[in-house]
């Protein structure tokens, strides 16, 4: 036996410590368990936590990620532009709830990159956190200067908001392609401020009309502009106890972006905000029997669909409508359910 050798102890116990923190922040070794939750890095602007803003964070994490990584946000309002780029899954991105933690940018462009939150990964699960473009609200009345400035785009497959907030006016929120689902979450615009291909369920989703800058300009804005272009395609926006309400103007509950545009609401609540026609073919005037725009089970003061386009879907077959309504159209394989919290 050695004899005790005090030094040599103490460094062991300094190692030892160091070797733990560099394990805190070891993202290179991922459990096989892609559902496991398996590290959580800190955003706090004061400098509290391992990160001042959360594109830092993003960026640490590595690329291929293969297991969950939750990137916990503090209460603030975060000035930046953020992005998860296509190599990097299973990021958890977890505010302190959507009227506590703020990202906003102020950008526009006609190539969509202006928007505030860029999402190219799949398996993105984002909580609590609301994504606001400022551009065409701080233009204030000046028309002319107002144009697309997104708050958000989302491209990735499996992607779920829960508690979210996408604050815009023209195309807020742009639901690109691939399987999404919203839930408790709000989004504010005047044109097209959900638009895209994706096949996405919102849920118990507050859909605020507020034309702001275009309420002098244009007489109705537009909900959707969904853009299924086949009868192949599985996408679809499905529309399920949601509420949908305005502070000014009247809107469409959609137009046409594609020439087999896709749009469901099911017991929902529309305010008296809705135009009595409630559908536009926009650019597919004479191919309206391509396009399936449905309402079923709504109530409220705009859900009166006794004047609305004589295309629009009627609901014939229940088991139809419950394709689209149930969690499976967007989660067959039960991805949903093993989301971290």
């Amino acid at each position: 036996m050695q004899p005790y050798q005090p030094f040599s102890f103490f460094l062991l116990l300094l190692l030892l410590f160091f070797s733990g923190v560099c394990r805190a922040f070891d993202f290179e070794s991922d459990e096989s368990d892609q559902n496991q939750l398996t590290y959580t890095i800190t955003v706090d602007q004061s400098g509290k936590g391992n990160f001042t803003n959360i594109q830092s964070a993003i960026d640490k994490i590595p690329d291929n990620n293969g297991a969950w990584k939750r990137i916990q946000i503090s209460p603030g309002k975060y000035r930046e532009k953020i992005t998860i780029p296509l190599n990097k899954p299973y990021i958890f991105l977890k505010g302190a709830g959507s009227k506590s933690t703020f990202v906003e940018w102020s950008d526009h462009d006609e190539t969509d990159t202006s928007s505030t939150f860029s999402c190219f990964s799949n398996n993105i699960l984002v909580k609590g956190i609301t994504f606001k473009n400022t551009y065409d609200v701080s233009i204030g009345i000046d028309q002319n200067q107002v144009t697309q400035a997104l708050a958000a785009r989302i491209y990735g497959d499996k992607s779920a908001f829960y508690d979210c907030g996408f604050t815009g006016l023209q195309d807020t929120l742009w639901d690109v392609q691939g399987r999404h689902y919203f839930k408790d979450c709000y989004i504010e615009g005047a044109i097209d401020f959900i638009f895209g291909s994706g096949q996405s369920i919102y849920e118990q989703f507050e859909i605020h009309l507020s034309m702001g800058a275009y309420a002098e300009q244009y007489a109705t804005g537009y909900i959707t502009a969904q853009g299924r272009n086949s009868s192949t395609d599985p996408s679809a926006f499905v529309f399920k106890t949601c509420n949908i309400t305005g502070t000014n103007g009247k809107a469409y509950l959609g137009r046409a972006c594609g020439g087999y545009s896709r749009v469901i609401f099911a017991d929902s609540t529309i305010a008296d905000i809705i135009v009595p026609e409630g559908w536009d073919a926009w650019n597919y005037i004479h191919k309206e029997e391509n396009i399936e725009y449905l309402e079923s089970g709504c109530s409220g003061s705009g859900a009166d669909a006794s004047k609305r386009v004589s295309w629009e879907k009627k609901v014939t077959d229940p088991a139809y409508l419950n394709h689209f309504v149930d969690i499976s159209f967007i989660d067959k394989i039960g991805w949903i359910s093993k989301l971290p919290s």
